[in-house]
C-alpha cells in the first residue's frame, strides 16, 4: 500500500508511524482512556484490510479518530486530534523556517530570482523578503480558505502578492495625484510640505512623495510631468524678475531668464532621476515608477512641459553610470510617451520630441508608447467621450470614470466637477487564472472546457472578494500620505477608505495567463492564425469580460480583465502543468507559459502584423495590457523605429520596442549579452559569466529587469525571435 502525503509525494505504508502517533496521544491520558496495544493493532489491521493501492494520509488519520471513538476513547481521540493539528502547524512552521534560512544563506532559488528588479543579497531586500515570508505564512494559514490555497499551490490560479496580504492596508498600484499635492500642499512624516515656488524644488518634493507612496503600497506608481510644468514657468518668472531688476533690455532679460530656466530644468530632472534610482523604499527596492509624457494634458503650460520631456529623454539617452563609471541602461523610471496630433507627424510642432523618443528607444528601450487616438476610441466615459490617461505602473489601466463625480468621494482639492478623474485612483489587487490548466483539465472536450472555465472563474472571484474585503477594513490612518494628504484622497483621520473601493474609483483585477497554450491545446491552432484559433481565443477573452461585467454590476466593485505580467509565475505555472499533466508537446514542454494574450515568443511574425493582431486582444484586456516587438540594434536605423511609432498611433493603444543594451565590466564589451544552452548568461566577447560583473537589461513583463531571472523567464528571453528586420544598421 502507498501513502499519498499532503504535498503530493507518495511513500510506502509504514504501520509503525500509526503506533507512534497513537502512542504519543496515549501518553497524554490516563487509565481507561488509554488505548491498549490490541486496540491499536486492530486499527492497523482495519486499515490494511481495506486493500487500497493508495490512500491519503488524511484518510488514515480520519479512520484512526473514528476507531478511537468507537472504542469509547473520546479523551484519547481528542488528544490525537490535537496532536494531528499541532503536527500540521509544525509542518507549516518548518516550511517557513526553512524558507527564511535559505533566503538568509542565499540558497533559495525562488527568492533569488523572484523579482528581476530586486537583489536578494542586499540587506534591505532581505528585510522585505523576510516580512514577505511571514506574511505569506499568515496568509496561507489564517487568511485564505483551503480551496484557494490548494488552487494556488497547484497552479490553477495565482493569488498575487501574498507576501503583502497579511497587512490589510496595502493595495497594488496607483496614479499619484501629484498636481493636488504640489499645488495644495501635503504632509510627509508629519511635516507640512507647502507649494514649491520653483521647478527644482517641485522635482525634489515629487521624489519624496514617490518614495512615501510606494512605501505604502506594493505595485507600480505613475506620475505625470504635466503636474511639474507650472513650476517651470514659476522659475522662469523668478529669473526674469532678477534680470529686469538689472535694467537689461527686454530681449536680454528673456534670453538670460530662459537660459537659467533650461539649466534649472536640467538640474531638476537630473535630481529627480538620481533620487528615484538611489532611494530604497520599504519594499527593499527603487520605486517601481512610471513617468507620463502627455502634451495633451495641458494647454497653458505645453511649452514648459515639452522642455521637461526633452530633458528627460536626453538624460535617459545618456543613461546612468554603473559602479565602473560606464553609462548603462537603468530600469527606472519607466517612461510613457503619449502619441498625439501635436507630435506624430513630421510637420507637427513637437515632432522633434518624437524623434528624440525614437533615439531613446533605440538606445535605452524606453519610452513606451500610448496612442491617444486609439485610447480615446477604447476608453469612453459615461457621456461617450473618449479619455486618454497613463497606466498605473507598467500596464494597469483604469476603466473610465463612471460617475463623473468621483473626486467628491476622494475630497481632492484639484477636482473639477463634471470632469473625468484619474489621478488619485488605484488598483486593489490581482488574482490570475491559468488558462492552459483549464484546457488540459478538459481533455480537449469543448463542453467540459467551458464548464471548468466557469468553475475556475468563480474560484478567482472568491479570491478577489477576499482581497477586496480585507482592504475594506482599512482607515485613512494606516497610510496618511495616501488617504489623508492627497496622493489618493484627502479623507479625515479615522475615516474608512471603503467608498474608494466602490463606484469605479478603484479597480480590482482578474488576471489571465497562457492564452496561446490554451488555444493551441483546444483547437490545434495558434490564436494568431486569423482563423479557428483566433476565433476561439477571442471567445475566451470575451468570457473573462462577461464575468467581470457581471460581478461589477452585482457588487459595484470595478472588476477588470488584466493581462498579468507573471514575471516569476510563468515558471511556477509551467512546473505545475508538468506535474499535473506530464509533458504535452507544444504545451507543457517549456519552462514557461506565454504572458497574457501575447503571440508566443518563438512564433515568427513581423512587427506590424504582431501589433495589429494583438490590438484586437488588447481591446478585451481593459484592466491592463501591453504589447511589444523584439528588434535588433536600431541605433543607426531610427527611421524604422519612427515607422513603428506611427503604426502604433494608428493601430494599438499601448506598445513598446525591446532593444538590447548590455555591458560586460570584465572586458568592456557593449552589446547583447547572450544565453547558452544551459540558460546561463555570458559575454560573447570574453566569456564572462559572473552576474556581478554583467549589466543586462531586458524587458521582463512591462518593466525593464536588471537583476536576472529564474530559469523559466530566462528560457523565454532566450527563445524570443526578432520581429523587425534591420537592413540599414550594422
Amino acid at each position: 500500500m502507498k501513502i499519498v502525503k499532503r504535498d503530493g509525494h507518495i511513500v510506502d505504508y509504514n504501520p509503525d508511524k500509526i503506533r507512534i502517533a497513537i502512542g504519543k496521544a496515549n501518553n497524554e491520558v490516563k487509565g481507561r482512556n488509554k488505548a491498549s496495544k490490541e486496540q491499536i493493532e486492530e486499527i492497523i489491521k482495519y486499515i490494511e484490510d481495506l486493500n487500497k493501492k493508495r490512500i491519503l494520509v488524511e484518510d488514515i488519520q480520519d479512520i484512526i479518530e473514528e476507531k478511537l471513538m468507537e472504542f469509547d476513547k473520546y479523551q484519547l481521540a481528542k488528544k490525537y486530534i490535537t496532536y494531528r493539528y499541532t503536527r500540521e502547524l509544525v509542518r507549516k512552521a518548518n516550511t517557513t523556517d526553512q524558507s527564511i534560512k535559505e533566503l538568509i544563506e542565499g540558497e533559495n532559488e525562488y527568492w533569488n530570482n523572484e523579482n528581476s528588479n530586486k537583489n536578494a543579497e542586499v540587506v534591505t531586500t532581505q528585510r522585505d523578503y523576510l516580512a514577505g515570508i511571514t506574511s505569506t505564512d499568515i496568509t496561507r494559514r489564517f487568511l485564505l480558505p483551503e480551496d484557494i490555497v490548494k488552487a494556488h499551490d497547484e497552479g490553477i490560479i495565482h493569488f498575487h502578492d501574498a507576501d503583502y496580504f497579511a497587512q490589510n492596508a496595502l493595495h497594488n498600484c496607483e496614479l499619484i495625484n501629484l498636481d493636488d499635492m504640489l499645488q495644495n500642499g501635503t504632509v510627509i512624516n508629519g511635516v507640512m510640505i507647502e507649494k514649491p515656488h520653483r521647478f527644482i524644488t517641485a522635482a525634489t518634493i515629487a521624489t519624496q512623495i514617490i518614495l512615501a507612496v510606494t512605501s505604502s503600497s506594493y505595485g507600480g506608481a505613475t506620475v505625470s510631468l504635466s503636474h511639474l510644468a507650472p513650476f517651470v514657468r514659476a522659475s522662469y518668472e523668478k529669473y526674469l524678475k532678477k534680470y529686469e531688476s538689472r535694467n537689461l533690455s527686454k530681449k536680454d532679460c528673456e534670453k538670460f531668464a530662459m537660459q537659467d530656466t533650461k539649466k534649472e530644468v536640467e538640474d531638476g530632472v537630473q535630481t529627480f532621476n538620481y533620487q528615484v534610482n538611489s532611494m530604497t523604499n520599504t519594499n527593499g527596492q527603487a520605486p517601481f515608477l512610471s513617468v507620463c509624457m502627455y502634451l495633451g494634458e495641458t494647454d497653458e503650460y505645453k511649452d514648459e512641459l515639452a522642455m521637461i520631456i526633452e530633458e528627460f529623454l536626453k538624460q535617459r539617452i545618456l543613461g546612468f553610470k554603473n559602479e565602473k563609471g560606464v553609462y548603462i541602461t537603468p530600469a527606472f523610471p519607466k517612461l510613457l510617451y503619449i502619441l498625439e496630433e501635436d507630435n506624430i507627424h513630421e510637420d507637427s510642432k513637437y515632432w522633434y520630441l518624437t524623434k528624440l523618443a525614437a533615439e531613446c528607444t533605440a538606445k535605452r528601450m524606453v519610452p513606451d508608447y500610448i496612442s491617444e487616438k486609439v485610447m480615446k476610441e477604447l476608453k469612453k466615459n459615461e457621456l461617450g467621450n473618449g479619455e486618454c490617461y497613463p497606466c498605473m505602473g507598467c500596464r494597469s489601466f483604469l476603466t473610465p470614470d463612471r460617475t463623473m463625480s468621483l473626486g467628491n468621494i476622494a475630497k481632492a482639492r484639484n477636482y473639477v466637477e463634471g470632469k473625468g478623474k484619474y489621478y488619485g485612483r488605484f488598483n486593489q489587487g490581482v488574482v490570475t487564472i491559468n488558462l492552459p490548466d483549464v484546457a488540459l483539465s478538459s481533455d480537449g472536450d469543448m463542453d467540459k472546457f467551458w464548464k471548468i472555465f466557469d468553475e475556475r472563474l468563480e474560484l478567482c472571484h472568491k479570491a478577489l472578494q477576499i482581497r477586496h474585503k480585507r482592504l475594506s477594513n482599512a482607515t485613512s490612518d494606516v497610510a496618511p500620505i495616501l488617504w489623508q494628504h492627497g496622493a489618493l484622497a484627502r479623507l479625515e483621520k479615522g475615516e474608512s477608505i471603503h467608498e474608494l473601493l466602490h463606484h469605479g474609483y478603484s479597480t480590482i483585477s482578474l488576471g489571465y495567463a497562457g492564452l496561446y497554450e490554451c488555444v493551441k491545446f483546444m483547437t490545434g491552432h495558434s490564436h494568431t492564425d486569423n482563423g479557428e484559433g483566433k476565433e476561439f481565443g477571442l471567445a475566451v477573452m470575451q468570457k473573462l469580460n462577461d464575468a467581470t461585467a457581471k460581478w461589477k454590476k452585482e457588487e459595484d466593485i470595478d472588476y477588470s480583465v488584466y493581462g498579468s505580467p507573471i514575471e516569476s509565475t510563468t515558471y511556477k505555472f509551467a512546473k505545475c502543468l508538468k506535474e499535473r499533466f506530464g509533458i504535452v508537446k507544444g504545451i507543457t514542454d517549456r519552462n514557461y507559459i506565454t504572458n497574457s494574450y501575447h503571440v508566443p515568443v518563438f512564433e515568427e511574425i513581423d512587427a506590424f502584423s504582431k501589433l495589429k493582431l494583438e490590438s484586437e486582444f488588447q481591446k478585451l484586456s481593459p484592466g491592463g495590457a501591453i504589447s511589444y516587438i523584439e528588434t535588433p540594434n536600431l541605433q543607426n536605423n531610427l527611421d524604422s523605429i519612427l515607422e513603428v511609432i506611427k503604426f502604433i498611433y494608428d493601430n494599438i493603444m499601448y506598445a513598446e520596442l525591446n532593444t538590447k543594451s548590455d555591458y560586460c565590466q570584465k572586458c568592456g564589451y557593449s552589446g547583447e549579452i547572450l544565453i547558452d544552452e544551459n540558460l546561463e548568461w555570458y559575454c560573447p566577447n570574453c566569456g564572462n559569466r559572473d552576474h556581478n560583473t554583467l549589466n543586462v537589461a531586458r524587458r521582463t513583463c512591462g518593466y525593464i529587469g536588471t537583476n536576472f531571472w529564474n530559469k523559466g523567464r530566462t528560457q523565454e528571453i532566450k527563445e524570443r525571435v526578432l520581429h523587425l528586420d534591420n537592413k540599414v544598421a550594422d
